[in-house]
């Protein structure tokens, strides 16, 4: 019974975490050709420099602080939402996320090296890994179920929507051939 319960928690985890997951996997090639764009190549070399001369634990702070003053602005977001702000708060929380992201993609490549010189991130890294691939075990048979009925509707062969738009171009010739 409890499981049961537990169950569509557990299915919009799941969502919510390949979402996180799809957008560091999509925007973080934009986020790299930005920088590649801006000219951050010496900051990242430089970055890189002084990374390598700390210790892991110095490293992991090097990570983490960064993404701090962003929480704020989150929850400025998230209160602009609460106020009826919606489109000010939504642009203003996916600003947050897309330069939280860009942060993420740019510290964690520099700091990575070192971060998994410590067990307990090594071991925190495969466990995310490992619940990335949990959330798409629990996701696929939902997202396989959608993929298919969009496939049923809009997909090759004879669907309802094909046979509205067989039907529409032929409406269009008669119309057409009537002028």
């Amino acid at each position: 019974m409890k499981r049961r319960l537990l169950q569509p928690l557990w299915f919009i985890l799941a969502v919510l975490f390949l979402v996180e997951a799809w957008l560091w996997e999509h925007l973080e090639p934009w986020v790299a050709r930005l920088v590649a764009a801006i000219p951050l190549r010496e900051l990242k070399a430089w970055t890189t420099e002084r990374v390598a001369h700390l210790s892991p634990p110095l490293a992991l702070v090097v990570f983490v602080v960064p993404l701090i003053p962003l929480y704020p602005f989150k929850l400025f977001a998230l209160w602009l939402i609460a106020t009826q702000h919606f489109v000010a708060g939504i642009v203003a929380f996916a600003l947050a996320q897309f330069v939280g992201l860009g942060l993420i993609a740019f510290i964690f490549d520099v700091t990575k090296p070192k971060l998994m010189q410590m067990a307990w991130f090594r071991r925190v890294y495969e466990f995310v890994l490992t619940v990335k691939a949990k959330a798409h075990e629990i996701v696929a048979p939902v997202m396989a179920a959608i993929r298919a009925r969009i496939q049923a509707v809009f997909g090759e062969g004879d669907g309802p929507v094909q046979r509205l738009l067989r039907k529409a171009m032929q409406f269009r010739k008669r119309i057409r051939a009537t002028r």
